[in-house]
């Protein structure tokens, strides 16, 4: 079954999944995704009552692959934290 942050978590990969580094660069969207997962690790640390961890930096090419593994870690978050982190995605994926 998909959620909220499942089903927006896929509209934005769709919309960046094979984006170029070049494509990344522009309008600081690989600063902003990344800024995208680490609000998502945050937030799975929390539901998790554990102290937050940053994400590491990788390459922006690799941010997609960064936001499913966070998506992932939320599966098991209370409904509130999930919608909390569906908006967040649904708030990138439009100004993108």
């Amino acid at each position: 079954m998909t959620d909220d942050l499942e089903r927006s978590a896929e509209l934005l990969l769709n919309r960046v999944g094979h984006w170029s580094a070049a494509q990344w660069a522009q309008q600081s969207r690989g600063d902003r995704m990344y800024a995208l997962v680490q609000q998502l690790a945050d937030l799975a640390a929390a539901a998790e009552s554990r102290p937050p961890l940053p994400v590491p930096r990788l390459a922006d090419v690799v941010l997609p692959d960064q936001l499913r593994v966070m998506v992932r870690d939320l599966r098991a978050a209370p409904p509130t934290t999930r919608t909390e982190a569906a908006t967040h995605v649904a708030t990138l994926r439009a100004s993108l």
